[in-house]
Order: structure tokens, then C-alpha cells, then sequence
């Protein structure tokens, strides 16, 4: 596979999941609500994967070593990718209720981290190692969530 493919297309999955997993969990355990949940997954489908991919741009720009076609290669695969990957856990969250979409959601991430992390690495530990991440990135979320749920404005 092109180099400027792969690198978009890994760091669009693995970005798109790990962000959009902390993003459902905390707002689902901050607000309860569905619509909050569904919207905040729209907005980083969108914002996020437009600064990903400006990330990328940059960082293989940073590089000198990559001609332009491939830093724009790099930037449009991120981006799809990101959008794609974020926008994909709105199919749970269409079809389920609040909380069997947020199981299905983390299944669902499991399934995509894990995959790409086989595909990269053919290793199980990088596999454990990614979902390690994730799973902390989506306690943290969890915890922050609630304690911000918590508050009374």
C-alpha cells in the first residue's frame, strides 16, 4: 500500500475511534441524552477529522521528505478516513437505544482498533497495546463525563 495512504489511513482510524469512543462515553455519562451524544459525534466527524488532517498536512510537510502529491495524499486519506470512522457510530446510535449504543459503540470499537492494529502490526501485542489506550482513553472519558454531569449550573 502507498505510504501516504497507509499513514491517513491509520492515523484516521485509530484517531476517529479512540476520539469519537471517549467523546460518546463522556457525554453519555454526562448528559444522558441521546441527541447530545448524537450531535457532539457529527461535530467531531466534521471538526476533527478537518484538524487531523491538517495535523497530518503539517507533519508530513515537516518532514522534507514527501513530494506534494503525497503530503495531499497523506491529508485527503486522513480526513476521509477520520470522517468515516467517527461517522460510523452513528449507525448504533440511530439504531439503539442510549445505552446498547454506547456497548455497541465500544464493541464496535474494539472490532475497528483491533483490526487495524492486526493488519499494521500481524502482532498481538501491539493489538493489546492499542486497545489498552483506548479502553484508558474511554474510562478517563467515562469519569469525566459523570463528574461533569454532576454539576449543577
Amino acid at each position: 500500500m502507498n505510504h501516504s495512504i497507509k499513514v491517513g489511513l491509520c492515523f484516521g482510524m485509530t484517531s476517529g475511534t479512540i476520539t469519537t469512543l471517549g467523546l460518546l462515553v463522556g457525554l453519555a455519562a454526562g448528559t444522558h441524552s441521546k441527541l447530545a451524544v448524537i450531535g457532539g459525534v457529527i461535530v467531531i466527524a466534521i471538526a476533527d477529522a478537518c484538524a487531523d488532517a491538517l495535523g497530518i498536512h503539517v507533519s508530513e510537510e515537516s518532514e522534507h521528505s514527501h513530494t506534494t502529491r503525497e503530503v495531499w495524499t497523506s491529508t485527503l486519506s486522513a480526513f476521509v478516513t477520520k470522517f468515516l470512522c467517527a461517522a460510523s457510530f452513528l449507525v448504533p446510535l440511530g439504531l439503539l437505544d442510549l445505552r446498547q449504543a454506547v456497548v455497541a459503540s465500544m464493541l464496535w470499537g474494539v472490532v475497528l482498533l483491533a483490526a487495524m492494529s492486526w493488519w499494521l502490526t500481524r502482532g498481538w501485542r501491539a493489538v493489546a497495546e492499542h486497545l489498552a489506550v483506548a479502553a484508558a482513553v474511554v474510562a478517563i472519558a467515562h469519569l469525566v463525563g459523570t463528574w461533569v454531569g454532576g454539576w449543577t449550573v
